[in-house]
């Protein structure tokens, strides 16, 4: 069947294909997030949306991540939007980078153009000088309100 020729495509471009009869509880966080990308990629999607891909990976495995998403990229021409708090990953991984800040884009470009703009040597550096260095109280989010109230709720039920 076709769906099954994409699945052994899918797995052998995240290296799991002698994983494939495991259960997936059993994977390392490594391969569950190249497990996410290759469910990502079984309907040929056109643009690609990936948040914090690489979060709390070893170096090893996030080289492995970025390695797979570039090929994605040149192998089947699909654009990707990613999220990170990596900027040296940013740097070396994307083509065009957006920084926001509070929920708005207030610079766009290439690493090398962002770096160029704010007089800096690295991306880090750039984001700082754009954003402001002071650490800043994070907002709850409407999710998380959701999510304690939910918490609470099941709670007194017991």
């Amino acid at each position: 069947a076709v769906y099954q020729a994409r699945i052994d495509e899918l797995l052998a471009l995240v290296d799991l294909s002698d994983r494939r009869n495991d259960y997936v509880k059993i994977y390392s966080g490594g391969m569950k997030r190249r497990l996410e990308i290759a469910r990502g990629l079984l309907h040929h999607p056109k643009v690609f949306f990936l948040d914090e891909p690489t979060l709390g990976l070893d170096p090893q495995t996030r080289n492995h991540i970025w390695t797979y998403i570039k090929e994605l990229n040149k192998k089947e021409g699909i654009t990707i939007f990613f999220t990170t708090h990596y900027m040296e990953e940013a740097d070396r991984v994307a083509e065009r980078i957006a920084i926001v800040d509070h929920g708005k884009i207030i610079a766009m470009g290439t690493g090398d153009s962002l770096k160029a703009q704010t007089n800096t040597e690295t991306l880090e550096d750039a984001f700082l000088n754009l954003t402001g260095h002071v650490i800043r109280e994070e907002e709850v989010s409407g999710l998380d309100r959701m999510r304690v109230r939910g918490q609470m709720w099941r709670g007194r039920r017991r």
